[in-house]
């Protein structure tokens, strides 16, 4: 039975990193006898200023800083000889955001998508904010992100059966004429009319176990279909 937590977004203004979320994590986590969960850090480009690799190593020990604190251990997949084992072996996965972009063309390049999404069928905990969340659904087509690398293809874990558009705006900054979040969303949805987009808001998650999809985090989302009006709603 697959068993995912995918969050809209890791850290609200004026908190601590992953500050938000932090029961839900050891809620999800709770009863499983896991302590040891391997990180896919890919979409983290740019936190540190020497190279990709720094900046892997620097979002490692940012996310095992925070995971140590609630008890358990993160390992990250970019020190692994042998990704594909690495997932092979996992009990629990944990995938960070960042670019969305970068994360699948990695994914792609590794050969990871489909023993990653074996794996949660198996089973295996998956748990993944931000672009993390993007990825657990077909395709990464309903992200934020700019295309700073061409991966592959678009595809991504399938795991959850609609679009996630995580980080959801109600309306633009003020003083922006540019296109709102729902026109961007719209525009999606006139050329693919049979996906549903989950416009999910900060500090919101979706819970999965099994085919059981559960909203938390105290505020509605927003549901996109194709010649529908968007419905806000708390349940699925």
């Amino acid at each position: 039975m697959k068993r995912l937590l995918l969050l809209s977004n890791s850290t609200n203004a004026g908190e601590p990193y992953l500050g938000w979320p932090r029961a839900y994590i050891t809620g999800f986590m709770e009863g499983t006898g896991v302590r040891d969960i391997l990180f896919i850090p890919y979409a983290g480009v740019n936190l540190a200023a020497e190279s990709v690799e720094a900046s892997y190593d620097a979002y490692e020990k940012r996310v095992q800083d925070v995971f140590r604190e609630l008890g358990y251990h993160i390992y990250s997949i970019h020190k692994e000889n042998d990704p594909v084992k690495a997932v092979e072996n996992a009990r629990a996965i944990a995938v960070g955001g960042g670019n969305t972009f970068y994360l699948v063309y990695m994914l792609h390049k590794l050969s990871l998508v489909p023993v990653v999404r074996r794996r949660v069928m198996e089973g295996m905990h998956y748990m993944g904010w931000s672009a993390g969340a993007n990825v657990a659904c077909p395709t990464l087509r309903t992200t934020n992100d700019m295309p700073i690398v061409q991966p592959a293809s678009f595809d991504t874990f399938n795991l959850v059966p609609f679009q996630i558009n995580p980080h959801y705006l109600d309306a633009n900054p003020e003083g922006h004429g540019g296109e709102t979040r729902q026109q961007r969303i719209e525009e999606f949805l006139t050329v693919n009319r049979d996906v549903t987009v989950i416009g999910l808001r900060e500090a919101t998650l979706i819970q999965v176990e099994g085919e059981k999809y559960v909203l938390k985090g105290g505020k509605t989302m927003r549901v996109f279909e194709y010649g529908k009006e968007p419905v806000e709603s708390s349940e699925f």
